[in-house]
């Protein structure tokens, strides 16, 4: 018998060792995509933002990721999302002040300008296409043309789901109408617009209109300010050469006359007489250092308004000229109608105004109420300014703002009658019981700002679109809004809201919740679970 070689049999041996190692270079190769942190606010700030954080995660963990839910205090969460871009995915809010009825500020919230910190881009979206469209829209003063241009960036962005608009919340507020009465609720601000405290009517004796309201300003500095809460206050007690009404009509204010002088020149006409509440004159000095100054501070909060301003230049006392860099739609209905008007002699020696300390920052404006007092975390007061050209008009003498934990405690300020009337929406289970109190008028107006859940694109695993778009379809809105709002609110589909009928786009691709599209999605882009169910790539 001829003896058998063993060589082929050691080939064997090595050739399965090598496709085993091989193997096993596969398995480690597929790692598991990286945990995610979703924070949101707590559950007494919002317990609506709160729950869907709930409900989105455990939705995300069915689809293979491992996820934590963060609910942290509101100005610490806004710090961590602009300031510090500190993030995976974070879940916050736009108001819809009547400003942002036109589709400028919506649409600027993805442009890759304003990513950087403080911006109004946190996470980080950056797309040439969309940004070239950006400016070409607000050049253009077609409307019709605009229109287009503007429905064709919300048609562009949305497969790359940077964002997911998790929902539109109706307004729902109320007020004490045996106190005070007259309001005009307004689309997206509800109740507690700037025009609210100059509608507002005494029923009564008394004359101060008591707010209340579940959170206080992140700040008072008008070069430093992020937040709505801030702004809302801010805006009655320093001037600006617009105010929009309810239907965003520019109306003149601190200007006379706005003047086109052509497609990169307006010139304003200020009123006569102003003066600001130290008793200063309001001049066009003023008014150009104003625009100067907040194109020479690093605030990116009004980037988007301010970024077709060249210069603005004195032209006498009472002229000034804004040189325009390129042409714009909005710059003298929005722009104008945003900046604060700064008393030059205040701020003129402030170099670097985001640094001041609370202390420091000149409270001096020029509007109609001037302020009077902030006790940080409990109550904030101004007083009607005497010599302010709309003091006439104005029934209270004054807005005083209570500062509460919760909505809880808004609501029962309500009904004791320590508030007039509320500044924030009211949660859902408070409405029906505020509908059966005879004293209290619950209102009711849509939104077009929106709830957002933001990703921040430069952190894995949302640098990768079909993660992103995976886990937009693995977040069930409809449910948000049946269960947590009780219907009275909308499923998001687009940064411009569906009741901002003229701008919205209604044909975006939509991602609605639909668990199996997210794996398949997962899967498409080469990705699988590992025996524990986790996703790996």
């Amino acid at each position: 018998m001829t003896k058998q070689s063993s060589k082929p049999r050691l080939t064997s041996l090595a050739a399965m060792a090598a496709i085993a190692g091989f193997s096993a270079t596969l398995a480690t190769a597929q790692e598991r995509v990286a945990p995610i942190e979703l924070i949101t606010t707590t559950e007494s700030y919002d317990p609506i933002r709160y729950e869907a954080a709930f409900m989105i995660a455990e939705r995300w963990r069915e689809l293979g990721f491992e996820v934590s839910v963060a609910p942290t205090e509101f100005s610490t969460a806004l710090e961590r999302f602009y300031d510090q871009q500190d993030f995976d995915a974070t879940i916050l809010g736009w108001s819809g002040r009547v400003d942002r009825l036109d589709p400028q500020f919506f649409l600027s919230t993805l442009d890759s300008r304003q990513a950087g910190l403080s911006g109004n881009n946190p996470g980080g979206y950056d797309n040439p296409d969309y940004d070239a469209l950006l400016d070409e829209q607000s050049r253009e003063f077609d409307v019709d043309r605009r229109q287009q241009l503007v429905r064709e960036m919300q048609e562009l962005y949305k497969p790359d789901m940077p964002l997911v608009v998790l929902f539109h919340r109706d307004e729902v507020v109320a007020y004490n109408h045996t106190t005070f009465d007259g309001f005009e609720p307004m689309a997206g601000e509800g109740l507690y617009s700037e025009w609210g405290p100059m509608e507002a009517v005494p029923q009564g004796d008394r004359q101060t209109l008591r707010i209340g309201g579940p959170q206080e300003p992140d700040n008072l500095n008008p070069l430093d300010s992020t937040s709505v809460w801030g702004w809302k206050w801010m805006r009655l007690y320093y001037d600006r050469l617009v105010r929009l009404s309810a239907d965003v009509e520019p109306l003149p204010w601190a200007a006379a006359e706005v003047n086109a002088i052509d497609d990169t020149t307006v010139e304003v006409v200020l009123r006569e007489g102003m003066t600001f509440h130290d008793g200063e004159p309001l001049t066009a000095e003023d008014v150009a250092f104003t625009f100067n100054y907040y194109l020479d501070q690093e605030y990116s909060y009004f980037a988007s308004y301010t970024s077709v301003l060249d210069n603005a230049e004195v032209v006498d006392e009472r002229t000034v000229r804004f040189n325009l860099n390129e042409p714009s739609a909005s710059f003298a209905s929005i722009t104008l109608s945003q900046l604060p008007i700064l008393p030059q002699h205040h701020w003129e020696d402030i170099e670097d105004a985001s640094t001041l300390a609370p202390e420091d920052i000149p409270m001096v404006g020029s509007g109609p109420f001037q302020f009077e007092r902030f006790d940080r975390g409990e109550f904030m007061a101004i007083s009607r300014f005497e010599d302010h050209f709309h003091a006439d008009e104005i029934a209270v003498d004054g807005v005083e703002f209570i500062i509460y934990a919760d909505m809880e405690g808004v609501y029962t300020g309500l009904q004791t009658g320590e508030i007039d009337m509320t500044a924030w929406r009211m949660e859902p289970g408070q409405i029906g019981l505020a509908e059966d109190q005879d004293h209290l008028t619950v209102v009711s107006v849509p939104d077009f700002g929106y709830f957002h859940m933001t990703y921040n694109l430069r952190r894995e695993p949302f640098d990768d679109r079909a993660v992103r778009r995976a886990l937009a379809m693995a977040s069930d809105r409809e449910r948000m809004v049946d269960v947590l709002l009780e219907g009275r609110g909308e499923v998001g589909s687009s940064v411009i809201a569906p009741v901002n009928t003229f701008w919205h786009e209604p044909f975006v691709e939509r991602l609605d919740f639909d668990m199996d599209a997210a794996r398949e999605e997962l899967e498409e882009a080469g990705y699988s679970w590992d025996d524990d169910g986790y996703l790996v790539h």
